[in-house]
């Protein structure tokens, strides 16, 4: 008798051990997933956070552009707009937590590939020899025959029809790819289009190393007229043969100088050594339409980007493309 009683109560001591565990583990499971919830629930709500604090930088950046707007029609370097990440530093005063940095870039600064074609499918001959010259940059490392068939093959990308230019790429090149896809024959509406576009690889468009990426100088928006007052270097040289580093160097250095008049775009004679040098007319602006605006939120150690493209009309303001990253 007392040994079957003695059994009983090893038995008992098991099943106590095993319902104990069995609540230790639930227990742990359940701290476990009431905690996954509950970071779960903080990164929403510093997600949510994060992006009204971008946004909030987002519609100061359209408000200085608009307030631009109203003081003038000539955009330079020198006003607010391009001083954007300085209004950016008192942001933190304006939230219990989190802060953020604006950039606002002129793309009318910029090379402008949708004009690179006319209406009609052909070459605006002006907007050609810009490109080649940029490509032709040293910078890239590209030579004379890289350059001329990635340039057709822009071409050939933009235009409406599917006749090869020389030697561009069209339909017949890119269905023979090992994943193909169709030649769009149409205008580029985002530059990383061009990443289809033969020719183009991910170090050229992006840049690698101490190579410069080509995106930061293009643009798929404009009117064709570059802003010589806010244009880069490269772009500077890109207007004209004549125009090396030095000159381009030196017309950075002029407009940099506020006792220099920019609302003509024909200032550039006045750069020492510039007087002989013909820009066409109809290449140069001293006004810009297009921009594009880049916000970073930050809370800690998280940030949330949003980056969109404004076209400025007169006074009023429209958002073309808004991407949240």
């Amino acid at each position: 008798m007392a040994r079957f009683l003695g059994d009983n109560r090893g038995m008992a001591l098991i099943l106590t051990i095993l319902i104990i565990s069995l609540i230790v583990a639930l227990t742990l499971q359940f701290n476990t997933s009431m905690w996954s919830n509950l970071h779960a629930a903080v990164n929403l709500r510093d997600g949510i956070k994060l992006s009204c604090i971008a946004r909030s930088g987002f519609n100061g950046a359209l408000a200085v552009l608009h307030e631009d707007a109203s003081s003038g029609s000539v955009d330079t370097l020198r006003e607010d707009w391009a001083q954007a990440k300085m209004f950016s530093e008192s942001s933190a005063s304006l939230f219990d937590e989190g802060l953020f940095l604006v950039e606002i870039a002129d793309l009318s600064g910029r090379i402008q590939l949708s004009k690179l074609v006319d209406k009609d499918g052909n070459y605006d001959n002006t907007q050609k020899s810009i490109f080649i010259r940029f490509l032709s940059s040293p910078e890239f490392g590209l030579d004379p025959e890289e350059v001329e068939d990635i340039v057709d093959a822009i071409k050939d990308w933009i235009d409406k029809d599917s006749e090869t230019t020389r030697f561009g790429a069209e339909n017949a090149y890119y269905q023979t790819l090992e994943k193909p896809y169709p030649c769009k024959n149409a205008p580029i509406e985002f530059l990383e289009e061009l990443l289809f576009v033969r020719g183009i690889t991910k170090d050229l468009f992006y840049g690698s190393g101490e190579k410069p990426g080509i995106f930061q100088y293009l643009s798929p928006h404009g009117n064709g007229k570059i802003n010589i007052n806010t244009a880069d270097l490269l772009v500077l040289r890109s207007l004209s043969d004549d125009i090396d580093q030095e000159r381009a160097e030196d017309i950075v250095a002029y407009r940099e100088n506020e006792d220099n008049d920019l609302s003509d775009f024909k200032w550039y004679k006045n750069v020492p050594g510039m007087a002989d040098v013909s820009i066409p007319d109809n290449l140069l602006t001293t006004s810009s339409t297009y921009f594009e605006i880049t916000s970073e939120g930050f809370k800690g150690t998280m940030s949330k980007k949003i980056k969109g493209v404004v076209e400025r009309k007169e006074k009023s303001l429209q958002i073309l493309s808004w991407k949240a990253m």
